[in-house]
């Protein structure tokens, strides 16, 4: 594994970087797609909703009506998109119009940012392969506040020479790649953290309820876990109750940050990936159990610090 720490704009305007399709420009594709653009990259975009495509259009990225005619131009196709059916589709096509595969030009490399199962990155990154291309997966962490400030973490999965020649597009838009190992592994290493960071999380939560059952401040608590063994991400960085950390959610009603909805996909694609492979994981899948139902609700707008009002209504019942 090779991690680098670049700043997130050590690109130079104009300087000698690849042209890039860039298909999916939603909540995270299009920020990102603007920051390659104030780089000084080539991007063509495309979109099937039309406000994304505007919004995408006013930070200088040149909108297409045909995803097939930004892939023509492109040397790099970024695809970032629901699921990694919605990622096989558009590599394939489908009966009705034919695929991104379709109109590439030789040496492109398709590069994935979606977060989708490892085995269907590993798929897609196949089909791009036997079709005589190069293929990345490079999931993405950091959330819409990341994606506007180019300050993402990136995990690769990708060959040696490829990762290397799609060093330069990522440190534009992110602050931290990881070159994880050869096709599929950037996904695992997304959904392994996203694991921990759900369970931890839920653990968090529970602690505080039980805190304030017990007679604890939450100031008090704070100041003791944070110091001590139960340090984590989950409290010091998106604390689930206001005050404590300023900058968390739950100063803003928890306010997304990273939806509910997106924390009970991951855990989704994490229990896919568990039954895959054989590994007994309780925690993960309860805390996959514990989102799906969190998200069923409004929890799925909410930041999924928000869990901690889901445990504090279920405590306040018994």
């Amino acid at each position: 594994m090779t991690e680098t720490s670049d700043d997130a704009t050590g690109a130079v305007p104009g300087s000698d970087l690849p042209r890039v399709a860039f298909i999916g420009l939603g909540n995270m594709g299009g920020p990102m797609a603007a920051n390659l653009v104030a780089a000084g990259v080539v991007v063509h975009g495309f979109d099937v909703v039309p406000a994304a495509l505007d919004a995408a259009r006013s930070k200088g990225v040149t909108v297409v009506d045909d995803p097939l005619d930004a892939v023509a131009e492109a040397e790099v196709v970024l695809t970032m998109l629901p699921s990694g059916q919605h990622v096989k589709e558009a590599y394939a096509g489908t009966p009705e119009r034919p695929g991104l595969l379709s109109a590439a030009r030789a040496e492109t490399i398709f590069l994935d940012c979606s977060t989708i199962n490892t085995s269907e990155a590993v798929e897609a990154a196949n089909m791009a392969r036997e079709a005589g291309f190069r293929a990345a997966d490079a999931p993405v962490s950091g959330g819409v506040v990341g994606a506007e400030a180019g300050t993402l973490a990136f995990m690769v999965g990708a060959t040696e020479e490829v990762f290397s020649e799609l060093h330069p597009l990522l440190d534009i838009m992110g602050r931290r790649v990881v070159h994880c190992g050869d096709a599929g592994l950037g996904q695992a290493a997304k959904i392994c953290n996203n694991m921990i960071l759900g369970v931890s999380m839920i653990a968090v939560s529970e602690a505080f309820v039980l805190a304030e059952k017990l007679g604890l401040s939450d100031e008090a608590m704070f100041d003791v876990v944070s110091g001590a063994t139960g340090q984590c991400w989950a409290l010091t960085t998106n604390c689930p109750v206001p005050g404590p950390v300023p900058t968390s959610p739950a100063n803003r009603d928890f306010a997304p940050g990273f939806a509910g909805a997106l924390m009970a996909k991951d855990l989704t694609l994490a229990a896919n990936a568990l039954d895959e492979t054989g590994v007994d994981a309780q925690l993960g899948r309860a805390a996959g159990e514990i989102y799906r139902r969190f998200a069923e609700g409004e929890g799925a707008g909410l930041d999924f610090s928000g869990i901690i009002t889901t445990i504090r209504e279920a405590s306040q019942e018994r």
